[in-house]
């Protein structure tokens, strides 16, 4: 048996650019990888007749499973199916990256099963396949991510604890992105060099530099967030944010301590940090 750690992320800044030829946003992000985190087990299945992938409390496809099934079609390493356990730690289409972690475990664990006949970065170029927030995450830690999530550049972030507090109402990034085009909130162009100049930032500093070009289109589909971000702020967070397309809000906090204290005022709130 294997066992992958998925950890979520948050994007502590989010520059979204124009439509590419294929359909899909740049961006220019600094995805903060958190100890918040789904646990993930594989496990050999030579007898079943294909992959059982396991999710208790979540319903309906995983990209676990589509993760698997890319990796069979792209990787010759003789695979056997696969019985997966996935315990969710992870808010649900929260805009945390939890999915998209779950999937990067899953084809961590499928080139080690198979005897790693894959490289890191052709397991990123399999995760583009699967989704934006899949390559950032094989090998999961701070990054600089650009063009549509695909190219990912490690950083160092100072250390930050922060607060979550998700949204029961979901939203999907399509969505989201749809609205920010219909908003005008995207930029003609980006540069990835001032973003990873801010990323060098001490905490403070950063914190009141950082900014979500995605947040308007959230607020505008789900109002009712805008109550935990002022949540956030009278609880004392640095900054308050939406986590990439939503619903998640966060708040930024110097210490563990100031984190937990806030996060006690919160309903439904989970303070986490920065991993190191």
């Amino acid at each position: 048996m294997i066992r992958e750690s998925a950890p979520a992320k948050v994007n502590l800044l989010l520059h979204v650019g124009p439509v590419r030829a294929d359909g899909l946003h740049e961006l220019c992000s600094i995805f903060a990888s958190i100890e918040l985190a789904d646990e993930l087990s594989f496990e050999p299945a030579p007898g079943a007749a294909g992959d059982e992938v396991r999710c208790p409390g979540v319903e309906g496809p995983n990209l676990v499973a589509a993760a698997l099934a890319a990796f069979r079609a792209r990787i010759d390493g003789g695979l056997p199916p696969l019985r997966v356990e996935v315990r969710k730690r992870i808010p649900v289409a929260a805009g945390l990256g939890g999915g998209s972690a779950d999937a990067a475990a899953a084809l961590r664990a499928a080139n080690e099963l198979a005897g790693r006949p894959a490289t890191l970065d052709e397991l990123r170029a399999l995760g583009a396949a699967i989704g934006a927030d899949v390559p950032s995450q094989i090998a999961p830690r701070h990054a600089l991510v650009t063009g549509a999530g695909e190219h990912v550049e490690p950083i160092r972030l100072a250390p930050l604890a922060l607060v979550l507090v998700p949204h029961d109402d979901g939203l999907s990034s399509g969505e989201v992105y749809a609205e920010a085009d219909r908003l005008g909130a995207t930029r003609p162009t980006l540069d990835p060099a001032s973003v990873q100049a801010l990323a060098q930032l001490p905490a403070r500093d950063l914190a009141a530099r950082l900014e979500s070009d995605l947040e308007p289109a959230a607020l505008s589909l789900r109002p009712a967030i805008r109550s935990n971000l002022e949540a956030l702020r009278r609880a004392g967070a640095l900054t308050a944010m939406v986590s990439g397309s939503g619903p998640t809000a966060f708040g930024l906090f110097d210490s563990d301590a100031d984190a937990a204290a806030a996060a006690a005022t919160i309903p439904g709130a989970i303070a986490t940090r920065l991993r190191r």
